[in-house]
């Protein structure tokens, strides 16, 4: 989030336009009722919001549910790691661009150091988090110089770098193609200094391509939608933190689920089953034949939806 574009006088959402946390349990049983069995904590920054993980443990009581992750840039993972565990998450996902502090802060915006976000991660390992994984997004020019580094520093950690190549999320990230370092690419030059081989993904729709050091040292993956779109299987859905469904990463809108919370759960379970069976999303494929038409150029902020 650019400090230019949101300084820290910019008005976000108040605490009375947010979903209260009895409102996230009911939207998350009637997913579930639906075939949900993953849920993800995201944001923004979820650490932020008071009481995360006591929140965490009640989902994790949710009939259905198997798993419950959770999403973060890293800043309050320290203060948070223990409380986490003890809620019962079952994983960790944390946004790491670059190593280099200059180029990380960059990239975020000026407003975190590369070293508190380490610390996040060392606190997060000592509370038992052995297997987490780190998302660094990968802009031409910028820090993809950096990438073979970073698998070096995470390889043998038990940790899963994944890269994600840099994408037209919302409408302030000034993306352009140009910047795009396609993860084929990306690929060979890793592959150049240790040997790869892929790995079967875990379930269909899994994001990531999966590929495993030859030598035992872990795994990394690659999360290509720009190059290699994956919509055709994508079974996602956001709930943003003002109760609205999103469909897609790349939408313009999204249906507010507020009136049916209000009318019932039988009305809410109604509305989720009618938007999720009727979605037609394909974003990134259109982007990928050079006619993304169906969604106008002014897309949803990737902090209101979730990642």
């Amino acid at each position: 989030m650019p400090i230019d574009q949101f300084p820290a006088s910019y008005k976000f959402l108040d605490a009375k336009s947010r979903l209260s946390y009895a409102d996230i349990l009911r939207v998350a049983r009637t997913f579930a009722e639906l075939g949900v069995r993953r849920l993800r904590i995201t944001g923004g920054e979820p650490l932020l919001r008071k009481g995360v993980a006591g929140l965490i443990g009640k989902l994790k009581t949710i009939d259905g549910i198997d798993e419950v992750a959770l999403t973060t840039n890293g800043a309050l993972l320290g203060s948070h790691a223990e409380k986490l565990k003890e809620a019962g998450l079952d994983r960790i996902t944390v946004s790491l661009d670059s190593l280099d502090p200059a180029v990380f802060l960059q990239m975020n915006g000026g407003r975190l150091s590369v070293e508190r976000v380490l610390d996040g991660i060392a606190a997060a390992e000592k509370a038992g988090f052995d297997a987490m994984k780190i998302n660094a997004v990968v802009q031409k020019g910028v820090n993809d110089h950096q990438m073979v580094d970073m698998a070096e520093h995470f390889r043998g950690t038990g940790h899963v770098l994944r890269f994600i190549e840099f994408m037209d999320v919302g409408n302030c990230n000034h993306w352009n193609n140009d910047k795009v370092l396609p993860s084929a690419l990306l690929k060979e030059r890793i592959a150049e200094r240790w040997a790869l081989r892929p790995v079967a993904p875990r379930f269909r729709g899994e994001v990531a391509s999966r590929y495993a050091f030859e030598d035992g040292a872990g795994e990394i993956g690659f999360i290509s939608s720009v190059s290699q779109p994956f919509c055709g299987d994508c079974h996602r859905a956001r709930v943003s933190a003002d109760g609205k469904l999103y469909t897609c990463l790349f939408t313009n809108h999204g249906t507010d689920l507020n009136p049916s919370l209000q009318a019932g759960d039988e009305q809410l379970r109604s509305l989720v089953h009618s938007v999720w069976s009727a979605r037609t999303d394909r974003y990134s494929e259109q982007r990928a034949s050079g006619t993304p038409r169906e969604i106008p150029l002014k897309k949803v902020e990737m902090f209101r939806m979730g990642g």
